[in-house]
C-alpha cells in the first residue's frame, strides 16, 4: 500500500471511529434520559451498552490518531480529524430525525473545503522541498 493510500485509509478510519463514538454517546444519552446531574442519571448511562461502545470507538480513534501522527504533518491531520463533525451531522439527520439548517450544511461544506485546502497546501509545500 502506498504512503498516500495509507494516509487516506487512516483518515477515513479516524473519521469513522470518531463519528461512530459520537453517535454511540448520543444513543447512551437518549437511553439515560431524563438528564440530571445526579448519580441516578450517571448510573442509567453506564447501564446502557452504548456508553461502552462509544469508549471503544474513542479508543480506536486514539490508536489511529497516534499512528497517523507518526507519518503525517500535524496541521492538516488536526484539521482532517474535525471531519467527524460533518460525519455526525450527516448521520444524525436520518438516524435521529434531526433537521439540518442551511447554515449547518454551509458550515459542514466550509469544514470540508478547509480540510481540502490545507491538504493541498501541505502537498504543494512537500513538493517544493
Amino acid at each position: 500500500m502506498s504512503r498516500s493510500m495509507f494516509d487516506l485509509f487512516g483518515f477515513v478510519a479516524l473519521v469513522g471511529f470518531d463519528t461512530f463514538a459520537q453517535i454511540c454517546f448520543k444513543m447512551a444519552a437518549l437511553q439515560g434520559e431524563p438528564f440530571m446531574i445526579e448519580v441516578e442519571w450517571l448510573t442509567r448511562v453506564f447501564q446502557t451498552p452504548w456508553i461502552y461502545v462509544a469508549i471503544l470507538g474513542y479508543l480506536g480513534a486514539f490508536i489511529i490518531w497516534m499512528t497517523l501522527l507518526r507519518h503525517v504533518p500535524v496541521g492538516p491531520a488536526f484539521a482532517a480529524s474535525h471531519l467527524e463533525v460533518v460525519g455526525v451531522i450527516v448521520i444524525s439527520a436520518p438516524l435521529f430525525g434531526e433537521v439540518l439548517s442551511n447554515s449547518q450544511m454551509f458550515g459542514a461544506l466550509l469544514v470540508v473545503a478547509g480540510v481540502v485546502c490545507l491538504a493541498q497546501s501541505e502537498t504543494k509545500s512537500h513538493a517544493h522541498l
